[in-house]
């Protein structure tokens, strides 16, 4: 039965490439917050890079032919993907990196599977295994284990401001349900999935900045938060579209790619360990925590894959 977790190693490299830059990009968003930018502004900013560069590619790839043949349906998936997955994740992840700083806020984040499961044994009717159970048991101790760490931003933090990470895993989850559903369903390309997901972003924390006057506000951030946010948003480019060419893969199950994926935090509290030593502490509790999490992630997508690969 090992079988069942062999893929493609392109379907590996593809899942471990946002991993790898999404355990690195916290690091620039916590210095861009540290400079005095905000959650908000970071959110449009990262947007606004990664949806540019993904325009400008389906131009020089696709010229007019870009979207044309998809129908309704494939729109309203991604525009809605973008809405939940991208907007609304992006703004709890920024402000999560900001008050429980990168390392803890990294680790709450890759919960995002557990919520998935969920989504699909409520709703797509799939069955969970004992396995699942024992990784969400597995998850939530070791986001317990964050919220007594006494790591993370070296200001401090209160228990309840882990649920920033959390609500993000939320978001990021329906996101990708919505993402995974769409690529399988449709003809469309991962280059227009990912276009579609952060134009619809795009449109919607442009509307709340402009709703909220807070256009003023990130107008006038300090210079430098702007090459730390852009930074973070060029390195989401790539993570997003080798995610989704992951997905589209006919053998990029979540069971293979999310696990993967969501090993990020591991690669955070490493980076954070090594340049992030004036703005956080990474504390051995912080180490565990990250590691439970990942282990509990892998039971929840993939446990019994795991259990028969390990012959148990």
């Amino acid at each position: 039965m090992a079988e069942t977790l062999a893929a493609p190693p392109v379907v590996y490299a593809l899942a471990l490439v946002p991993a790898l830059l999404w355990g690195f990009s916290p690091i620039l968003s916590k210095r861009g917050m540290a400079a005095g930018g905000s959650s908000l502004q970071a959110s449009l900013v990262v947007v606004l890079v990664d949806s540019s560069l993904y325009l400008v590619a389906l131009a020089v790839l696709r010229g007019g032919g870009a979207f044309s043949g998809l129908t309704t349906e494939t729109l309203v998936v991604f525009l809605l993907a973008g809405v939940f997955g991208t907007a609304l994740g992006r703004l709890a992840t920024f402000t999560g990196v900001d008050r429980v700083g990168a390392s803890v806020n990294s680790a709450g984040v890759s919960a995002r599977p557990l919520f998935a499961t969920i989504l699909a044994v409520l709703f797509l009717g799939e069955a969970a295994a004992l396995s699942t159970a024992v990784g969400v048991v597995v998850l939530v101790i070791g986001l317990a284990t964050l919220a007594l760490a006494k790591g993370g931003d070296i200001s401090g933090w209160e228990p309840y401001e882990l649920l920033f990470p959390i609500a993000a895993a939320g978001c990021f989850a329906i996101g990708n349900v919505l993402r995974r559903y769409g690529l399988t369903s449709s003809d469309v390309t991962s280059l227009e999935a990912v276009a579609l997901n952060e134009l619809a972003a795009l449109v919607v924390l442009f509307g709340y900045a402009v709703a909220g006057g807070r256009l003023g506000e990130i107008r006038n951030s300090p210079r430098e938060t702007w090459g730390y946010f852009a930074g973070s948003g060029v390195i989401t480019a790539v993570a997003l579209l080798s995610l989704f060419a992951a997905f589209r893969h006919p053998e990029g199950t979540v069971a293979v790619v999310d696990p993967l994926a969501a090993t990020a935090p591991l690669f955070t509290t490493v980076f954070a360990y090594f340049l992030l030593g004036d703005l956080e502490r990474v504390t051995r509790g912080v180490v565990l925590g990250a590691a439970l999490v990942v282990l509990g992630v892998a039971l929840v997508t993939s446990g019994p894959a795991l259990l028969a690969a390990f012959g148990l």
